[in-house]
């Protein structure tokens, strides 16, 4: 089987219509210019040299912003450097993150032309009051539009969500992730939310405001909506932004994180407190007193069973 390799390329704050309360997306991806598609191909070249072609199946995704929100020629001017790559067989597939207020018929028109494969909708909650609260400027009915569209034009439908937006409940986020298995999304990221600087929720929480969740209450949650997700067979991409420079502990003097449950290997508590829970309720069956138990594990998994 070969090995899957992303390479991406961020667009941030590009084309975006809404400032929202969590985002500063120049931070998070650590990228502080615009894209261009003169960039765009030095970055795709760059990661290109890189990986062993017979190896890999390569995808390239463009991240950040609202893809399908920018201006029309400079879409058209990325897709074309990406879709080259596709048409010569140096790259498998083309993906783009959006929000679900900026999918319509020409839109589509316009990704399927260039050989964009999937498409993922910031959709982070079900609750419309929760989304106006974060300053998202959509509904959750904007992402069941959407998302049936992507899916019926033959798109790979993703979604991202958010765990501790600003009022949102366990309960909200629980019935965000059941929502969002009706829509019936391939893959889905998980995102506990960080308080980044420059942000408009950094100054709640420097003014008492906003709280955000505690690594422990962060995972907890986690756990809950995997398991919703993997249930329905639903691929979990991603628990948890990616590690960076930026997006690193609050204690380092280069981190853009103020507060919020980040960790380096957040999916892997995540995973290591689910074992943990079906170890001891598998112990709990047992119909005797137990001093000491061994547990075989496939070794892919052993990492996480020996932290649980």
């Amino acid at each position: 089987m070969k090995k899957q390799y992303i390479i991406p390329i961020f667009v941030p704050h590009l084309g975006c219509p809404n400032d929202c309360i969590f985002c500063n997306q120049k931070s998070i991806s650590g990228q502080k210019e615009n894209m261009t598609k003169e960039k765009a191909k030095k970055i795709i070249d760059n990661y290109l040299e890189s990986i062993k072609k017979e190896e890999a199946q390569i995808e390239i995704a463009f991240f950040g912003g609202s893809f399908t929100a920018i201006e029309p020629k400079l879409q058209e001017e990325l897709l074309e450097v990406a879709c080259e790559y596709v048409k010569n067989g140096q790259v498998e597939s083309i993906r783009v993150s959006t929000r679900p207020d900026c999918i319509d018929k020409e839109t589509l028109k316009r990704l399927k032309k260039y050989k964009v494969k999937t498409i993922e909708l910031g959709v982070q909650s079900a609750n419309d009051y929760i989304l106006k609260r974060a300053n998202r400027g959509h509904t959750f009915a904007d992402v069941k539009k959407a998302s049936k569209m992507i899916r019926w034009h033959g798109f790979k439908l993703g979604h991202q969500m958010m765990v501790g937006l600003p009022e949102s409940t366990r309960i909200d986020e629980v019935n965000t992730a059941k929502a969002l298995v009706k829509l019936k999304p391939k893959m889905v990221r998980i995102y506990p939310v960080l308080v980044v600087k420059n942000t408009k929720l950094e100054k709640e929480y420097k003014e008492g405001i906003y709280e955000p969740l505690s690594i422990i209450q962060a995972v907890e949650i986690c756990k809950e909506i995997v398991r919703i997700f993997a249930d329905k067979n639903i691929d979990i991409i991603r628990i948890g932004l990616q590690s960076t420079d930026e997006i690193s502990n609050p204690e380092n003097e280069k981190s853009e994180v103020v507060a919020g449950p980040y960790h380096p290997a957040f999916r892997q508590l995540v995973e290591s407190a689910m074992w943990y829970d079906a170890i001891v309720a598998k112990i709990k069956k047992l119909n005797a007193k137990v001093k000491e138990v061994e547990v075989t594990v496939n070794p892919i998994d052993s990492n996480n069973v020996i932290r649980a």
